[in-house]
């Protein structure tokens, strides 16, 4: 199952940026071991030295740590992990913002449109 990448950033970014948001919505918990370097390379559809980069992006990150003769695990680490999650949405609502700005929408508007969205109209 390769996946499509955009050219706007790097493909192992884009790698750990998913890698990033299936921890944040808890598909992958704390402790959980990721792939191998090899099978995340094929199943992403990339060079397996693309995968080493990203994982050990997100280990400079403190995100996921390799035990040697082991594999690379999700930290267990609860602040880091709640770090990440707080840092994930307040991206996530920088981006409506911007988004809603570019619409020309003022900030009541913005509210109200998210209250209508969240009941459902």
């Amino acid at each position: 199952m390769t996946e499509e990448y955009t050219a706007s950033k790097p493909i192992y970014v884009q790698i750990a940026d998913r890698i990033i948001r299936e921890i944040v919505r808890k598909e992958l918990h704390p402790g959980d071991k990721l792939p191998s370097v090899r099978e995340m390379a094929i199943q992403s559809g990339v060079n397996p030295n693309t995968i080493q980069r990203t994982y050990s992006e997100l280990e400079r990150m403190d995100i996921v740590e390799t035990r040697r003769g082991q594999g690379t695990f999700v930290t267990e680490n609860e602040e880091i992990l709640s770090v990440l999650n707080e840092k994930v949405q307040k991206e996530v609502v920088e981006q409506f913002i911007r988004n809603m700005k570019e619409l020309g929408l003022s900030q009541k508007q913005m509210i109200e449109s998210l209250e209508k969205y969240g009941e459902g109209e």
